[in-house]
């Protein structure tokens, strides 16, 4: 199983449904050294499933004030794929450590 830091659209019910064909369960967390930004989406399928033209983007922060909220999802490789699959060009799946220790997958930006 992969774990998966959700600060965004994933999060929506409809969007889970629409990626991974089932909602997901996942516990809170907290993303060290980061802020949000935002990301104008022109993928129409992605738009429809979120109902949003603009998303949340990760930028990478020198400091490690800088926090990010968000929810951890455990999902199988095919589930990180379909993910990967959802998001825009925009952003780059990298590993990244959370407040409680974890390491897990997030999107962040790819520039």
């Amino acid at each position: 199983m992969n774990a998966l830091f959700s600060y965004g659209t994933l999060q929506q019910p409809q969007v889970q449904l629409d990626t991974f064909g089932r909602l997901l369960e996942g516990q809170k967390d907290t993303l060290i050294g980061y802020n949000l930004g935002e990301v104008k989406i022109t993928d129409q399928a992605v738009i429809k499933s979120s109902g949003k033209e603009y998303h949340p983007i990760l930028i990478k922060s020198e400091h490690e004030q800088d926090t990010v909220d968000g929810t951890v999802f455990l999902i199988t490789d095919a589930e990180l794929q379909q993910a990967d699959d959802y998001e825009v060009d925009d952003y780059q799946r990298v590993k990244a450590q959370l407040a409680s220790g974890k390491t897990c997958w997030i999107y962040a930006a790819a520039k």
